[in-house]
């Protein structure tokens, strides 16, 4: 159970699949109301849309070179995916704005997705945020991860946590200790893991989707140390937790974000070989998302929907002020 629930969760909105909805008034165990919830059905997916462009909303305010994509986004019923109604904000930052993609989707009763590519002038995390109802509504899926901007070898750690030395990787293993370290000290901080461990505290019967063994290479290669990926019941409790983590993740992403004293790279060398890591990196997060679509919506409706949200895979220099 959630208890002592200390997050504030927006007035839901109801900008997917609205004519459906069925609320009922959430109230935290001090008494005060959290506003409409949906109730456990397809209706979760509005509650998660609602907050997510609470979010997208913050972040364009706050990144003024944002500009919508409109060759590239779903309007209002212009799509369907799995016989739903799908919509896609599309934007990039080019210049000191560094955002080379970011989507905001929604698939009305299935899935509500917000991803960030960042352009190659800073190491802020890339942002994946991703919900989707399952078995015939009763389940939802949950990914969360700030993704690390240079190999760090995060796939091969142990089930005690530790990574190969050099009697393994030779004078690799020090690049690689090195960009592990380096991002820990930057974002994975002692604050940010105890956001993660709460958060998956706060998700009532809650099991994870698998362990790095059991993943894709693509999944492997792109997934972050500290990724959140479960599934749990598709409750009113879980639904609000949800949404306030990702609410506060992104929060994360952009005050990272605008911090470019912190985060930016020097002009030059670093800047092109966080260009080419980027790239690749890019490609491998599409392989990654097709095979999850691929497994939620079978492979049309998956591919379409992987594509979409994975934006132009040539793109990786937008943000880079070329």
């Amino acid at each position: 159970m959630i208890k002592n629930i200390t997050f504030i969760v927006p007035l839901l909105i109801l900008s997917c699949n609205s004519s459906h909805a069925f609320v009922t008034s959430l109230h935290s165990s001090q008494g005060r109301s959290l506003g409409l919830f949906a109730t456990p059905s397809s209706d979760a997916i509005s509650t998660l849309d609602a907050s997510q462009k609470m979010s997208v909303s913050s972040i364009i305010s706050a990144i003024p070179e944002l500009a919508h994509k409109p060759d590239l986004s779903w309007n209002d019923g212009a799509a369907q995916i799995a016989n739903f109604p799908a919509t896609l904000a599309a934007y990039d930052a080019p210049g000191k704005g560094n955002v080379a993609w970011m989507c905001d989707l929604c698939v009305s009763s299935t899935v509500s997705s917000l991803t960030i590519f960042n352009g190659p002038l800073t190491t802020v995390p890339h942002l994946l945020s991703r919900c989707c109802v399952l078995n015939n509504g009763n389940d939802l899926s949950f990914d969360l991860d700030l993704r690390p901007r240079a190999y760090g070898a995060y796939e091969m750690v142990d089930a005690a946590g530790n990574y190969p030395g050099p009697e393994t990787l030779g004078r690799q293993a020090f690049e690689y200790s090195g960009a592990r370290k380096d991002f820990q000290s930057n974002f994975y901080t002692d604050e940010f893991e105890s956001f993660v461990q709460n958060t998956l505290a706060s998700l009532q019967g809650a099991t994870m989707n698998t362990g790095m063994d059991g993943l894709s290479e693509t999944e492997q290669l792109t997934r972050g140390p500290l990724a959140v990926s479960v599934t749990m019941p598709l409750t009113v409790g879980n639904v609000a937790a949800v949404a306030a983590a990702r609410e506060r993740a992104a929060s994360y992403w952009l005050g990272w974000a605008l911090d470019v004293d912190a985060h930016g790279h020097r002009p030059g060398a670093p800047v092109n070989t966080q260009y080419v890591y980027d790239t690749k990196f890019k490609l491998n997060a599409y392989g990654a998302l097709l095979n999850t679509y691929n497994t939620i919506l079978g492979p049309n409706d998956g591919a379409t929907l992987a594509a979409a949200e994975s934006g132009p895979l040539d793109e990786g220099y937008v943000g880079g002020g070329s």
